[in-house]
C-alpha cells in the first residue's frame, strides 16, 4: 500500500517527482524518497526521509538535477518507519535502485541466501533483497537483470528500477500490485495510480499480474516475465487534473462528502429506461435468459466495500427475489468455498486493485465462476479480471475513508437490483416506484447536507466519548457497520455495531450514560421494532442519538432525513453519519484525509 511515480524525459524530474509524490500520499505516508540520474551524468543521486512527503520536500537539495528518476510514499509492512527503510533501496555499489510496493513472501529465505554469500542489508525491509537480487545478476540487459529476479520471488510486486549502467530507461514490473503508465510527447511515466500522471497525461496502459515493460524517453514496450512481446494500447482516462484538488475545501473528506448529489447524479446518467421501468447496464455482459438461471448472488468486499454489499444484497433480494448476501472477501478466498454454477458473485473494490478482492476473483475466476465487478477505476485489475460490471462513477477519492464510494457502490446496487428483477418478477409498477425514488437521491442528498451546521453541534456534544454503540435492524444494520467503521476510522474512538435485535443478547450489559448510542431508525415496517430497541436503552439511562424520518420522542438527539422508498432509505441515513464522523474528528484534532496506521488502496494481505 504504497505510491509508485518515475518519469523519464526531458524535464527536470525532481520536482515532477515530488508533485507525483502528492497526489499519491494517500497510498501511504510514514516515509518517502527519491532517486534521479541522467544519460548525461553519472550515478544515481538519492533522498530519504520518514514522514510525509513535505518532510522529503525539505531535504532536497536545490541542486538535484536528472531527467530520469523514481519516488516512493511508504505505508509500513516489513520494519518500522525510518529513513533507512524508506524507498527506494540501493545495492551496496549505488547503481541499482528500486521502488516496490507489494509484500515478498520468501524475502527472509532470499536474505539468509544472500547474506550467505556476503551481502550486508541496511534496512528490515522486504524490498531490500530485489535490489541486491539485480545488482548480482550476470545478465547483461538490464531487462533481463529484472526478469530473472521477478522469477525468483513469490508475492505480490509493482516495482520500478532504475540503474546507473542503463541511465536511458526504466524498467517496470507487476504482479498483484498496480503498474499504469504514462504516455506523454518524448516523455513517459510510471506510477502506481493514475493521480499522479493526470496533471501530465491522460493516455494510459495498465500492465497485467506477470507483465513488465520499458520505458525510455520516445517510447514504451511490454512484454512478459518470459519475454513474450505484448500488445499494449493507450487508453484515455476520464478524469482530470482538477478534479484532484480540494476545490475551496479545507479536507479532501469534506468536499467528498459535498460531491455526493452530483456523483449519484453521475451513475444514473444514461442507465435509466423509462419506457420499460428497469435500467441499462450494458457492461454486464448477461443477457435475460442468463439473468434468469442465476440462483443465489454472492458479493464480495472489504471494509466500506463489503458493507456497500450487504446493502447491495438486501436490495437485490427484495427487488429481484434472488437469495443474496455478502462476505469478506479476505475470509472467502481462505475457506474453500464451494463455487455454484448457479451462482452469480460480485466483487467489489473502489480501487479495483484491492487484493483481497483480485484474490478472491481470480480463485473464482479458476474455478468456473461468472463474477461481476462493481469498481470505481476504469482499467482496473478486478474490472479488466471480472466478466462484465459497473463502473460506479464516484470521481477521485483521495481521502483514505470513503464517502462519495460508498454512496455511489449502493446506488450502483440498486441499479442492478432493479435490472435482475425487472428481468425476474418485479412489477412495471415497482420498476417505475425505485426509479422515481432513484432520481429524488441526488436533490434529497443536497437537502440534508444543509444540516451540516446542526451535525457539527452534536459531534461537539459526543467529542469526548470513549465510545459509542451503533444499532440498527436488516436495512438499518448495515448502514450502523458502516457509520461505526467510519467514526472509529477518522476520530480514532472505539466504535462497535450491533443488530438493534440483538442487543438484549449481551450488549446491553455495556448499556451506561457515558456509552452513547447511535439508532438508524428508518419509518418501515419494523419502525415500532426499532423504537422497543431503543426504550430498552433508555430504561438504562443510555443516550441515543437517532437517524430517523421524523423526530424521534425516545432519542436525546435526532437527524432527520428525507424518506424515499424503503428499500433506497439506507443510501441516504449513511449520509449524515459521515459528516458525523468528520465533525468528531476535526473537533479531536485528527488527521482526517490520512488517518494513522491506514492507507486508500490495499494491495496487500
Amino acid at each position: 500500500m504504497c505510491g509508485i511515480v518515475g518519469y523519464i524525459g526531458r524535464r527536470e524530474v525532481a520536482p515532477l517527482l515530488l508533485e507525483g509524490l502528492q497526489r499519491l500520499e494517500y497510498r501511504g505516508y510514514d516515509s518517502a524518497g527519491i532517486v534521479v540520474t541522467s544519460p548525461k551524468t553519472a550515478g544515481l543521486k538519492m533522498v530519504k526521509a520518514k514522514g510525509r512527503v513535505r518532510d522529503l520536500e525539505a531535504k532536497v537539495p536545490a541542486r538535484f538535477k536528472g531527467t530520469v528518476g523514481i519516488a516512493h510514499t511508504r505505508w509500513a509492512t516489513h520494519g518500522a518507519p525510518s529513513d533507512v527503510n524508506a524507498h527506494p533501496h540501493l545495492d551496496a555499489e549505488g547503481k541499482v535502485a528500486v521502488v516496490h510496493n507489494g509484500i515478498i513472501d520468501n524475502a527472509a529465505d532470499l536474505r539468509r541466501k544472500l547474506e550467505a554469500d556476503g551481502v550486508e542489508f541496511l534496512s528490515e525491509t522486504d524490498t531490500e533483497v530485489i535490489v541486491h537480487l539485480i545488482a548480482r545478476s550476470q545478465a547483461e540487459k538490464l531487462e533481463d537483470k529484472v526478469r530473472e529476479t521477478v522469477r525468483l520471488i513469490d508475492g505480490t510486486y509493482g516495482i520500478a528500477v532504475v540503474h546507473a549502467d542503463f541511465p536511458d530507461r526504466i524498467v517496470v514490473a507487476r504482479n498483484g500490485s498496480p503498474v499504469v503508465l504514462g504516455i506523454g510527447e518524448k516523455e513517459m511515466f510510471v506510477a502506481s495510480d493514475i493521480a499522479a500522471l493526470v496533471a501530465h497525461t491522460r493516455q494510459i496502459v495498465t500492465l497485467d499480474d506477470g507483465e513488465m515493460a520499458t520505458l525510455k524517453a520516445d517510447d514504451f514496450r511490454t512484454y512478459t516475465t518470459e519475454g513474450t512481446r505484448t500488445t499494449a494500447e493507450p487508453t484515455t482516462v476520464e478524469w482530470e487534473a482538477a478534479s484532484y484538488d480540494m476545490g475551496g475545501h479545507d479536507t479532501y473528506m469534506h468536499k467528498e462528502i459535498h460531491e455526493q448529489a452530483d456523483a449519484v447524479d453521475r451513475v444514473l446518467r444514461g442507465r435509466i429506461d423509462d419506457r420499460f421501468s428497469t435500467v441499462h447496464l450494458g457492461g454486464l455482459n448477461l443477457d435475460a435468459r442468463e439473468a434468469r438461471r442465476i440462483r443465489r448472488v454472492k458479493i464480495l468486499g472489504c471494509g466500506t466495500s463489503y458493507h456497500a454489499g450487504m446493502i447491495g444484497a438486501q436490495m437485490i433480494e427484495e427487488l429481484a427475489r434472488i437469495p443474496a448476501d455478502a462476505e469478506p472477501a479476505s475470509e472467502f478466498r481462505y475457506r474453500n468455498a464451494v463455487v455454484d454454477p448457479d451462482t452469480l458473485y460480485v466483487a467489489v473494490s473502489q480501487s479495483g486493485e484491492t487484493y483481497d478482492v483480485l484474490a478472491a476473483v481470480q480463485e473464482l475466476k479458476r474455478k468456473g465462476a461468472r463474477v461481476l465487478g462493481v469498481v470505481n477505476v476504469v482499467g482496473s485489475a478486478i474490472a479488466r479480471e471480472a466478466d462484465g460490471g459497473i463502473y460506479v462513477h464516484a470521481g477521485p477519492e483521495v481521502c483514505v475513508v470513503s464517502t462519495k464510494c460508498f454512496t455511489n457502490t449502493c446506488v450502483a446496487f440498486a441499479l442492478l437490483a432493479l435490472h435482475l428483477g425487472r428481468t425476474r418478477d418485479l412489477s412495471v409498477r415497482d420498476g417505475k416506484r425505485i426509479i422515481e425514488g432513484l432520481r429524488r437521491l441526488p436533490e434529497q442528498i443536497a437537502e440534508m447536507l444543509k444540516q451540516e451546521e446542526e451535525i457539527k453541534q452534536l459531534a461537539l456534544k459526543y467529542a469526548e466519548a470513549r465510545s459509542m454503540l451503533f444499532i440498527g435492524r436488516v436495512r438499518g444494520y448495515p448502514v450502523a457497520r458502516e457509520a461505526s467503521l467510519k467514526l472509529k476510522e477518522v476520530s480514532y474512538i472505539h466504535a462497535e455495531a450491533y443488530p438493534a435485535s440483538e442487543l438484549k443478547h449481551g450488549p446491553l450489559a455495556l448499556i451506561e450514560p457515558a456509552l452513547p448510542t447511535v439508532a438508524i431508525v428508518p419509518d418501515d415496517d419494523l419502525l415500532e421494532k426499532n423504537r422497543a430497541a431503543m426504550e430498552e436503552i433508555k430504561a438504562r439511562s443510555g443516550q441515543i442519538l437517532a437517524v430517523a424520518h421524523q423526530e424521534e420522542t425516545k432519542a436525546d438527539h435526532t437527524i432527520v432525513v428525507p424518506k424515499n422508498e424503503d428499500e433506497l432509505d439506507p443510501i441516504l441515513m449513511g449520509i449524515p453519519l459521515q459528516l458525523l464522523a468528520y465533525h468528531t474528528a476535526l473537533a479531536l484534532g485528527r488527521d482526517i484525509d490520512k488517518p494513522r496506521n491506514l492507507a486508500k488502496s490495499v494491495t496487500v494481505e
